[in-house]
């Protein structure tokens, strides 16, 4: 695996994905006025950024410097552990389903392996690979995760139903 390589890409499709989304709220403005919107906005915007900047500090650091991409990883996956958890909790006052909780759990969930294999990346060992790509799947299954979020409040989950 050319790290290198994925990571290039791999930021650059995140960074595209964080645009598409503000071209996509850019026509949904009513979407911003309403707090609980704002919110699920945001954390969907995040779930694209945080996972793009990664990439990046991941290029910057490589395999020759890894403890720039270390701790970008680490502070980084707390921010979104912490505003993913926030989100979840707020979902779950204002009745959103179990399927988008937990799918929220789950992105804290990977948030939070993301910061441990920052942290210990000896870890990475387990499963036989080296910390900088154990990471790489991590953010795959985030992006993915990402996508499907989109996708539940595109189609009406987590907002409120459009009236003609």
């Amino acid at each position: 695996m050319d790290v290198s390589t994925f990571y290039a890409l791999f930021a650059a499709t995140c960074f595209t994905l964080v645009g598409l989304w503000w071209n996509v709220v850019q026509g949904h403005p009513e979407w911003l006025r309403d707090p609980t919107l704002r919110r699920t906005v945001g954390g969907i915007y995040l779930s694209f950024l945080l996972p793009a900047l990664m990439g990046l500090f991941a290029q910057v650091g490589g395999t020759e410097t890894p403890a720039v991409w270390r701790f970008s990883f680490v502070v980084l996956a707390v921010i979104g552990c912490v505003s993913t958890l926030r989100l979840t909790g707020r979902s779950r006052r204002d009745g959103s389903s179990v399927l988008l909780t937990l799918a929220q759990a789950v992105a804290a969930l990977f948030y939070a392996l993301i910061a441990v294999v920052g942290a210990a990346p000896e870890l990475a060992d387990v499963v036989g690979l080296q910390p900088i790509q154990a990471e790489a799947v991590l953010l795959i299954l985030l992006v993915v995760l990402g996508h499907g979020l989109v996708w539940r409040f595109m189609a009406g989950e987590g907002r409120p139903a459009e009236t003609d």
